[in-house]
């Protein structure tokens, strides 16, 4: 039975998750990761795009990618053909990077976006990896922490729009204390 083709339209958002064949590493060194952040900017120069988070681990990433004119399914086999390229030449290796088609979960509504926001910048806390988010360098977290900490990868403004001053603080908050936006997603509550 044939795949389903992805919902797209201009202004989609997704939560994307790929994992590495055989749940294998697909980040083996530092120069892994700046690569494939490398190829992400070369090719969103190609087919913009909008990235609100991100997170590399190091079997799979997760990205929170808001689409402009371009459909999901040619920015993300752009990115993970070159990136696959990149790591079974520098392994001298053959086959799939990937474990299958990447996920795509169509973000629709302001909790889920803020939801997924949070998941994704959780996920090195979660794995037990760090015991401080902000010392994970493979995620754009820390940048929403110390908006003076430059990340040219990342738009701010549509996560930070729903925290009030001073909103890093207020993010922080909700990331890393379980804290559940309410009403017009002005206010922070702890769970």
């Amino acid at each position: 039975m044939p795949r389903q083709p992805r919902v797209w339209y201009p202004g989609a958002m997704y939560h994307i998750v790929a994992r590495g064949n055989r749940r294998a590493a697909i980040f083996h060194d530092h120069a892994d990761y700046r690569t494939y952040l490398a190829i992400l900017e070369d090719v969103r120069s190609m087919m913009p795009f909008i990235l609100h988070s991100y997170c590399l681990m190091t079997n799979h990433l997760h990205l929170q990618l808001e689409t402009l004119q371009h459909h999901i399914q040619y920015i993300m086999k752009e990115m993970h053909s070159r990136y696959a390229v990149y790591l079974n030449q520098r392994l001298r290796a053959d086959g799939h990077v990937f474990q299958g088609r990447y996920g795509a979960k169509l973000i629709e509504t302001d909790a889920y976006f803020q939801e997924v926001s949070r998941y994704i910048h959780r996920n090195p806390l979660d794995a037990k990896m760090v015991v401080n988010l902000e010392d994970y360098r493979w995620s754009s977290y820390s940048s929403y922490i110390n908006l003076l900490q430059l990340n040219p990868h990342i738009s701010h403004n549509k996560t930070l729009s729903y925290f009030r001053e001073p909103v890093e603080d207020h993010y922080k908050l909700f990331v890393e204390k379980s804290v559940q936006l309410i009403g017009e997603g002005q206010q922070c509550v702890p769970e």
